[in-house]
């Protein structure tokens, strides 16, 4: 294998560490900011909506300028622009200050995001096959070692502000150097023929209506995503009753099955193709969910959980990677479009079901996420490819 693919992954595989890194750091900060500055927790709610349009804004501006520059110019500036607004939070002492903190920082992660998500669709073209889903794996040790580091920061005595700005400084230095290793361009894939003689097997339709069908997929899927994020533990704890310690092992349960499953999805993909990926994928996390919603005992729920985190830990992955190769020339913006519209579901995901919870009980709001998944893979052939066909034929035929 050539050694510059190589450092290229690797060094994809260092923007997403940082990128969970520089995310967790703020997390971890949050409740002693929130104290410092003296706002509710409700005005830091609406705060929070700040920092998403800020991503949202920053995703579009980054996609189109990776596809204009290319992503080795821009991930590493990105890197930096994050790295560098992730001290701004620690530093407001009012709360007009911490909105517009929030909102430069929300600005360099959504760049930052798109950026490296771009890059990852030329690294996984040039190696021909399925690489994606490990990215997004390791964007969650990012937020153990964030935890790690947020944990020892606090315990020394640090105030928010010095721990997010030594991490900062950490994180424009990690993004300079790593910059080497990206590759250059975006790369011609390896099964890709000569000018004239037919398309690449894994090149999708390119109609604007293909990317939006992605992007309207990625909103139903990442509005699942951050309904778990927000509400497994408090589910636990209301519905049926479980002490905090136990509750929080709900979204323990989740992550754990969600990041194991990024880990394996990438070989999976590989040998069935991304169709069946999205299509079992939402199929098992439906039934996860369903568990979660009706059963009233605490075990079959930790295991409904680790269901629904197994079967969609595989699919933004999926999505990302065939709104890059859509079109190679144009990845960023197409990347952009579905992490954008995909971002904003993540955000409403805890809103809906919070306004859902004053028709019915906590519990049965999550069959809404049922008809989500039950949707996304009855959608799955928006995934199709040439392999896919290929792979159907020779399976017909046996």
């Amino acid at each position: 294998m050539d050694p510059s693919l190589r450092a290229a992954r690797v060094a994809t595989f260092v923007y997403f560490v940082l990128n969970g890194t520089l995310v967790g750091m703020w997390v971890v900060q949050i409740p002693a900011i929130e104290k410092r500055v003296g706002i509710s927790h409700s005005t830091l709610g609406g705060f929070l909506v700040l920092l998403g349009l800020g991503a949202f804004v920053g995703m579009q501006v980054a996609g189109r300028l990776a596809d204009r520059l290319g992503t080795r110019v821009v991930v590493p500036a990105t890197g930096v622009l994050c790295s560098a607004a992730l001290v701004l939070p620690g530093l407001p002492r009012d709360p007009w200050t911490l909105a517009g903190a929030l909102l430069v920082f929300g600005f360099g992660n959504g760049c930052l995001d798109v950026s490296m998500n771009a890059h990852a669709v030329h690294v996984e073209k040039a190696y021909d096959r399925p690489v994606m889903s490990a990215f997004h794996a390791t964007f969650s040790v990012g937020g153990v070692i964030a935890a790690l580091v947020g944990a020892g920061a606090a315990s020394a005595g640090m105030s928010p502000a010095a721990t997010l700005g030594a991490t900062g400084v950490v994180g424009i230095v990690t993004a300079l150097v790593s910059a080497r290793g990206l590759l250059p361009a975006a790369p011609a894939s390896a099964t890709a023929t000569a000018e004239g003689e037919g398309e690449p097997a894994t090149k999708l339709r390119t109609a604007p209506r293909h990317i939006w069908v992605l992007a309207a997929v990625a909103l139903m899927i990442m509005l699942c995503e951050g309904a778990a994020n927000d509400w497994s533990a408090l589910h636990l704890k209301t519905i049926l009753g479980a002490p905090a310690s136990t509750a929080a092992f709900g979204y323990g349960t989740y992550a754990a099955a969600m990041t194991i499953g990024r880990l394996l999805t990438d070989r999976l993909s590989a040998r069935f193709g991304p169709v069946a990926i999205l299509r079992y994928g939402s199929a098992m996390a439906a039934v996860g969910i369903t568990i979660v919603a009706l059963s009233p005992w605490i075990w079959p729920v930790f295991a409904g959980w680790a269901l629904f985190g197994l079967g969609l830990s595989g699919l933004i992955p999926q999505l990302f990677s065939a709104a890059g190769h859509a079109d190679p020339s144009a990845a960023g913006t197409n990347v952009s479009r579905v992490a954008g519209l995909g971002y904003l579901g993540m955000l409403a995901g805890p809103a809906v079901i919070g306004w859902t919870t004053h028709l019915v009980p906590l519990n049965h709001t999550f069959l809404l996420m049922t008809v989500l998944c039950v949707i996304a893979a009855a959608t799955a052939g928006i995934l199709r490819t040439g392999s896919d066909r290929t792979r159907e034929m020779a399976q017909s035929s046996r």
